[in-house]
Order: C-alpha cells, then structure tokens, then sequence
C-alpha cells in the first residue's frame, strides 16, 4: 500500500541509521547539497567497475547487437524497479538506487559463465577476507567497493570508494536468485565479510530487501526478451509459456501466440511482454507487502514467478547454444589464468613489463594492477597517484592467486578476449 512503509524507512528517525551512514573514513567535498547516499550513488556512479558493465554479458554474449540486454542495462532495469517500489511504498529511493547501481560491480566477464569459470579455476584454500574459497559476485562487488574501485581526491590522488554501510550491505546481500515469500531486513549489524555464501544472510535495510526483490523481477521478462532476438525459443516453448501464463495467473482463454509480440503470449487481448510484467510483479508486490507481512507476492504471482523461473533454466539458460559459448568463455579465461599464474617468480624480481612485453594490453593493466593492490614496485605507486592499501601479497601462492582471479573478475568481456588474442597470437 501507499506509504505503508514510512515509518521504517532508513532515515534519521530510524534507530539503525547512525550505523546505516557509517563509513570508515570522512569524506572529501562535504556539503549540504547531496545525502550520505545520493553521494555513494555518484560515487559509485563514476568508478570505473560500473563503466564497463556495458561491455559484459548478462546472459546472452552479443557485441553487434544493440538491443540485447548488457549488465549496465540489468542494473539500470534494476534501479528503475527498486526506485519505483521504494517512492510508493515510503522508503529510502536514494539507498535504494545507490545499491541497485553498484549490485553487479563485481561481476566476471561473460555472466554466471564467467562466474562459474573463476570458481572452477580457484583452487582450494581458506576462508578469508583476502582469499575467499569460492568466487561469487556479490561479495566481489563488496570487495571491489572496498578495496578496488578508486575515485580522485582534490589532490588527485586515486582512494578508495568508502561507501556508507548500508550500501555496502546491500551490495553482498542482494543475490535476487534465492526464492523467499515475506522478505525482512536482519536487525543486526555485521562484519560484511563474515557472510560465506550468497542469499543465506537478509539485507541490513527495508531498502536493501527491496533490490534483493527487483533483482528477480528485472531479469525475468528480459531474459525471455532476449531469448526471442536470439532465436532460442522455439514454438513448443511458446506453447509451454502460454500455458504457465494461463494456467498460474488465469489470464482466461483468449490467448494466443503472434510474431507481431515481445514473447508471443497473449492474456485476454493483452500483450505479455517485459514492460507488462514488470509493471503487474511490481503493482502486485506493493498491494501485498507490509511491514508485518515482510515484501511479497500473492500466491499466484509467486507460483508465476518460480514457474517462470523453471522455464527460463530449461528453454534458456541450458540451451546448447549456451553451452557452446561457455566452452568458448572458459578457454578465454583459462587461458588468461594460467598465463598469469606464471608470473610469479618476474613479480617478485619486479620483471612482469618484461615477461608481458610482447602483450601490450596485459602488460599496462596488469602492471598497474600490481602496482596499486600489491607489495610490487612501490615507488612506482606515487607516479600511479595511487593512494589504494596493499591488497595482495605478491609472495604468497594464495594471495598471488587471489590477486590473478581479481584482476580477470574485473575484465569487461572484449578486453578478455583482447588479452587472449595477444597470448595466443604471434
């Protein structure tokens, strides 16, 4: 309903807020114009993470086509739902937009692809801040925000984000991927890092928990969007939506399927396309949800949403296709691992240039990359203007590696295959 969420909206008159603005450091350029987090949406805003998620797949690897959805463009959809949502149920929007816009900061190149490549590469190691076991990108997200992404100081100095905590936390804990009926912040604050897994631990904010929802309801539509532009669907798997749209949401027996359509599926004359669905999960989670009742769905939205879910993994996401660009991801990344890896013993005699000097590319950004995050040539950190911690250690195995799957986690799709191509090519 309206407004029905005023009172527990993460502002000065919630008892969380004192921690839910805290930062580590104070900021440069104070001033009354901007809030806490209308300033880490900006700040976000202008790291480079977020620049090149328009060069990295969201599902769909297509670089010539325009109109397939990108991971810029997924975030976006993503601020636009939450914003949405937090403006009529009361909320925050200026938190809710600042985590939507940072959610995917941290994520590999070539989507859930990438993600799952950097997993299979990591060997196994312990938990911890610097060495996690696993590679997954909510938590990538925290750790570029925290410890990667840089913004100029008025001195022209590279530092680091220092995001609010309640950005932070909405970063780690938006995984949307999890289904969860009456959503509700946790009521304590955490050392971020302790969480080990996606989806296990609830956003800090109502906020937080309204991107964690809108991350679901962005991809689902897009996705089969998508799908159609490229081919995948076929006319069994209209007939199969057809039915998951009639059957769960009884949209009654006028429905039929048209080229001249999104997805080809009717509802009594009209159009099931990504803007509808969009509009009817949101209108359908604002009527239902409450600060008691916790964010939700009507039963039949939520059986729709988990149908669609399926559908999606079967006639989608493990589609040969698919499966055939994964084959051509990982030989990409591997690649680029392995010969990484090997570098080692020239970081250490601080001779990387060299062992890079026939790969242009790699040699300037992955030079630069040791130069700011790690114990390598710290007298060149002052020519970088770099004022970033050490991150790495560029003597042990699990830091080196670490390091390895960091750099290539940022890579936007192109400039992977770029660096590929200079390793391979002669």
């Amino acid at each position: 309903m309206k407004d029905s969420f005023v009172n527990v909206r993460c502002d000065e008159n919630n008892p969380k807020w004192e921690q839910a603005v805290k930062r580590e450091h104070s900021l440069y350029n104070r001033n009354g114009i901007r809030s806490e987090f209308e300033r880490d949406y900006t700040r976000i805003l202008h790291c480079e993470a977020y620049r090149r998620l328009k060069h990295k797949t969201q599902v769909f690897y297509a670089p010539q086509n325009d109109h397939i959805c990108t991971r810029i463009e997924h975030v976006n959809h993503v601020a636009s739902v939450s914003t949405t949502i937090s403006k009529h149920l009361g909320l925050n929007a200026e938190l809710t937009e600042a985590i939507a816009i940072g959610h995917d900061i941290g994520h590999a190149p070539f989507g859930h692809t990438g993600e799952d490549i950097l997993n299979k590469l990591i060997s196994n190691q312990k938990e911890g801040k610097n060495a996690p076991k696993k590679f997954w990108h909510e938590r990538n997200s925290l750790f570029f925000a925290d410890y990667i992404e840089t913004l100029q100081d008025p001195d022209g100095y590279g530092t680091n984000l220092d995001l609010t905590y309640a950005v932070r936390d909405g970063l780690i804990c938006h995984c949307g991927e999890v289904d969860q009926q009456g959503l509700k912040p946790r009521e304590e604050a955490m050392d971020l890092y302790n969480i080990k897994r996606p989806g296990v631990v609830s956003p800090y904010t109502w906020e937080g928990c309204i991107v964690k929802v809108a991350d679901k309801v962005s991809f689902l539509g897009r996705d089969i969007e998508d799908a159609r532009s490229y081919h995948i669907l076929d006319m069994a798997a209209y007939r199969q939506l057809r039915e998951i749209v009639g059957a769960t949401l009884g949209f009654g027996p006028n429905k039929k399927y048209s080229n001249h359509t999104t997805n080809g599926v009717y509802r009594s004359g009209r159009a099931v396309n990504t803007t509808v669905l969009i509009n009817d999960m949101i209108v359908d989670l604002c009527d239902q949800s409450s600060p008691e009742k916790g964010l939700c769905f009507s039963e039949p939205y939520y059986k729709f949403i988990s149908e669609l879910k399926r559908f999606s993994y079967a006639n989608i996401y493990k589609n040969w296709r698919l499966e055939e660009f994964a084959r051509y991801a990982e030989n990409i990344l591997s690649t680029i691992f392995r010969t990484l890896m090997k570098l080692q013993v020239y970081a250490q005699n601080g001779r990387v240039e060299q062992a890079l000097r026939y790969m242009p590319s790699l040699q300037k950004t992955f030079g630069n990359w040791l130069v700011k995050y790690s114990n390598y040539d710290a007298q060149k950190k002052n020519i970088l203007h770099v004022k970033t911690i050490q991150v790495f250690d560029i003597n042990d195995n699990e830091s080196w590696e670490k390091c390895i799957i960091e750099f290539i986690s940022g890579m936007s799709d192109q400039f992977a295959i770029q660096a590929f191509n200079e390793i391979v090519g002669f």
